[in-house]
């Protein structure tokens, strides 16, 4: 089993959710999240005065899935949230070694 861990632009979330459903993958955690990569420094003015802004807006999606399914879901993430600028993120795979579904006791690949 697998985890997939993707960090992406906000203004992805819902296409990229919107594909994972489609295919299939109902099962989704959503975080918000702040964060930094190889993107610069952000200046911005407000109210006449200036700030830098170093962690970005970002959010955090976590899927747990069949090893099978794993890359599927990494290639439709990576078409989706792709725009081709710094900043579009990155996504982590994850080695599972057990999932239990807490209602059921049900342990593995059936909890998933």
């Amino acid at each position: 089993m697998k985890k997939i861990e993707a960090m992406i632009r906000r203004e992805k979330l819902k296409d990229v959710r919107e594909a994972l459903v489609a295919a299939g993958f109902l099962g989704i955690t959503v975080y918000d999240v702040l964060g930094r990569g190889q993107q610069k420094v952000l200046d911005l003015q407000f109210r006449g005065r200036e700030y830098q802004i170093d962690l970005l807006p970002k959010t955090k999606i976590e899927l747990l899935l069949a090893d099978k399914d794993a890359e599927k879901a990494v290639d439709i993430i990576v078409k989706v949230a792709a725009t081709g600028k710094i900043g579009d993120g990155k996504i982590a795979v994850i080695p599972v070694d057990d999932i239990i579904r807490i209602r059921t006791g049900e342990r593995g690949e059936e909890a998933v």
